[in-house]
């Protein structure tokens, strides 16, 4: 086996080289063993058919058509399979034929997929890769032999589409991962089973704080009581912020007609993703965006320069398409509530709007308890002018003015050229979760393209009208993927001044109930502000009680028996750190306001 990080590869002409940069042996490595996990199919199953085979950022996966139903069962047989493989040191033989050559050659094994594939290339040679029995049309590179391939495990198997199209063949998808040493693939599946654990689909079904029904709206979201809960006060606390900090709320039509969209073009470069209807013989479309109507409101007066910046925010719904295969839970969906917002300003002003944007941003994810981010500044590319909206002077003085705030945030940051969409550079905030994981939810864009589109404009000290700085900003996203992700960076125990629960009133027996009562209605009216609580009477033995609070997650357990009545106090159960002693409900009430300012601090 290789060297960590570095081993020898083969080209498809055939030269050996040896590869020193960790991420490329590794993307080689995982490439190298779907091809074995292809082999050791094929050899076990002689009816399957391949797809395609490709590393991913966390393994590799390849793609199967078969009769046989593959089970867990199934994936213990081809890990040894290929083990076995593998202890042959068998070679990887690259070799480049003609189009014509390797069309031929599919058909008559029967590998209809592959061929699809090969007739779809441009140019009259190609390459493929020999292993064993297994003949894979492939770019490459792969290991030199079996022998430099590391530890690897398969995962899971799902469904998917040849080539994503759900109109197409249904096939068989098995995952696998694979690392240079024992020691790195037993961390990597120790994550992935605390990441199964925190499974925001399997916590918001647990916890009753959301429902995704497929068989009647796939990709949406039903918030239950205590998800919505959750939902209130991000929305009460974002909004507090805002306003704080002048941003202004609107809201905007969920549809209209398909003009609009025409005028900004999303109709033209967005319609894939669009659900365009039909309403009164004229072409309505449910937003996808609420750029444009955040725009029509900027333009229902006429706009004085003195009066910018002008800041538009939005819980704004919005609904895009997305392929069935590639729901998931709340990360993706169709229908999503963005915490939009539009600053229309002058040039002099963007540098300051920018720096007080990521400032905002900066408090707002600490506060949900994210202290660790990446940064990436998107650019255009200037070599491909014809790519992009504005002026090539447009492009260059924003790409300043975004570095320029970085800078003043002392930020560190990676500058990716060519990312920029079309109509603006932007900034990203990728998020790292208590897994390490990144996830990009705050953005901050510049637009060139639909203040021209639109005329977005303003009268300035001379008289003339000129057109605005136009930022689009969102810091969480949309609420569902950022719940998702808040769901799972806690494993479902959020902070107490998120908790939809935030302490729930056990009685010991029956005649406890009428104090446990009262402790609940004064803990609501409370004069430091309501607190979320509940009241357990049911006929169940305490520990019960105790426990099923716990599963639920609930902060703090507040248990009344014969002492608390006689002493008019509660005894408090801390879900992490278990008996607290006795309190007064004043007491109690105090403590639980000031971890509420706290904000992410665990109780």
């Amino acid at each position: 086996m290789s060297e960590p990080g570095r081993l020898r590869a083969i080209r498809k002409d055939g030269t050996v080289f040896e590869v020193e940069d960790r991420e490329e042996a590794l993307e080689i490595l995982r490439h190298s063993t779907s091809h074995l996990m292809a082999l050791a199919v094929t050899e076990l199953y002689p009816r399957v058919h391949l797809g395609i085979g490709p590393p991913t950022s966390q393994g590799f996966y390849y793609d199967f058509r078969t009769p046989h139903q593959f089970g867990e069962e199934d994936l213990e047989k081809i890990e040894k399979k290929m083990e076995e493989f593998k202890g042959q040191n068998l070679s990887f033989e690259p070799s480049i034929v003609g189009k014509e050559e390797a069309l031929e050659f599919f058909r008559t094994k029967g590998e209809d997929l592959k061929t699809e594939l090969i007739e779809e290339r441009d140019g009259q040679v190609l390459s493929y890769y020999k292993l064993g029995n297994l003949v894979d049309f492939c770019t490459g590179p792969h290991v030199v032999s079996t022998s430099e391939l590391g530890a690897f495990k398969l995962l899971s198997i799902a469904g998917s589409y040849w080539k994503g199209d759900e109109h197409r063949e249904q096939l068989q998808r098995i995952y696998g991962t694979a690392f240079f040493e024992e020691e790195e693939l037993h961390d990597h599946l120790e994550k992935l089973e605390e990441a199964r654990k925190r499974d925001h689909r399997r916590l918001g079904k647990d916890l009753g704080l959301f429902w995704v029904q497929d068989e009647v709206a796939p990709g949406l979201i039903f918030w239950l009581p205590k998800g919505a809960k959750v939902r209130a006060v991000m929305e009460e606390f974002l909004r507090g912020e805002l306003e704080a900090r002048g941003y202004q709320f609107v809201y905007s039509p969920h549809i209209a007609k398909s003009d609009l969209w025409k005028t900004s073009g999303h109709y033209e470069y967005f319609r894939h993703h669009m659900y365009i209807l039909p309403v009164d013989e004229e072409e309505y479309v449910l937003k996808p965006m609420n750029c444009p109507g955040h725009i029509l409101i900027y333009k229902s007066a006429k706009r004085s320069y003195r009066e910018l910046p002008i800041r538009i925010a939005e819980f704004g719904t919005v609904y895009r398409y997305e392929k069935s295969g590639t729901l998931h839970g709340m990360l993706r969906v169709r229908g999503f509530t963005q915490d939009d917002a539009h600053i229309f300003c002058r040039p002099d002003q963007v540098l300051d709007e920018v720096v007080e944007t990521l400032d905002l941003a900066e408090h707002i994810l600490k506060s949900f308890g994210f202290d660790r981010y990446e940064i990436t500044l998107s650019v255009w590319d200037p070599a491909h002018p014809e790519n992009y909206a504005g002026k090539p002077e447009d492009w260059k003085s924003a790409e300043v003015v975004l570095i320029q705030a970085l800078e003043r945030k002392g930020w560190a940051y990676e500058r990716c050229q060519g990312d920029a969409a079309f109509y603006g550079p932007k900034i990203d905030v990728e998020l790292i979760d208590e897994l390490g994981r990144p996830w990009q939810l705050s953005t901050f864009q510049f637009d060139f393209s639909l203040p021209e589109r639109f005329r977005v404009a303003y009268v300035g000290a001379d008289s003339k009208e000129h057109l605005v700085v136009m930022i689009h900003r969102a810091l969480l996203g949309s609420l569902e993927r950022f719940m998702g992700v808040l769901i799972e960076h806690y494993a479902g125990a959020f902070p107490i001044w998120l908790a939809p629960t935030q302490a729930v009133v056990i009685a010991v027996s029956a005649r406890h109930h009428q104090y446990a009562l009262q402790v609940e209605k004064e803990l609501k009216n409370h004069s430091t502000g309501q607190i979320r609580v509940e009241t357990d009477l049911r006929n169940e033995k305490m520990g019960y009680k105790i426990r099923e609070a716990q599963l639920q997650k609930v902060p703090y357990m507040l248990i009344v028996g014969d002492r608390e009545i006689e002493d008019q106090t509660i005894a408090v159960r801390n879900r992490f750190k278990g008996d607290q002693g006795a309190m007064t409900i004043e007491g109690f009430a105090n403590m639980i306001r000031d971890l509420i300012d706290k904000k992410a601090v665990r109780p």
